[in-house]
């Protein structure tokens, strides 16, 4: 049986123990919340408007030259071949270090990662592939 003064030390304990509990969640939760004001969950995305001056291989082989504009993430310019001969229209999409593009005109495809003033990757067309590699010139 509880006598009346431990019934007392119970009364008064449990309001500590709550205040406690109460505190405690609130300085866990506020520091969990607060991001570190060294991260940053955005990635940038890199300078690409210019000119470029590239080379490909595999099924096909040869050099290319890429004049692109840029607005946020989204690349348009044209790519001049020397295989197919031509200049053709293009677009693309750069996030983070990832960049893809196209050129309509010949049915490619290009894929890879871009670092400071140079890229690479594979491409593609129908049932052909190879690789490329360019470098910003202006």
């Amino acid at each position: 049986m509880i006598t009346c003064s431990a019934q007392d030390r119970i009364a008064r304990v449990i309001p500590v123990v709550s205040v406690a509990a109460a505190l405690l969640v609130i300085c866990c939760s506020s520091t969990s919340i607060a991001a570190p004001t060294h991260f940053s969950s955005k990635q940038s995305t890199p300078k690409l408007a210019g000119n470029w001056s590239g080379r490909y291989s595999g099924a096909v082989s040869g050099t290319f030259t890429l004049r692109w504009t840029q607005s946020g993430s989204t690349l348009r310019g044209s790519i001049k071949l020397s295989n197919p001969p031509g200049r053709y229209p293009i677009t693309g999409i750069v996030r983070g270090s990832k960049i893809s593009f196209g050129a309509v005109g010949v049915g490619a495809t290009y894929t890879g990662m871009v670092s400071g003033r140079s890229m690479s990757g594979s491409w593609k067309s129908a049932n052909r592939g190879g690789t490329w590699s360019a470098r910003k010139t202006s």
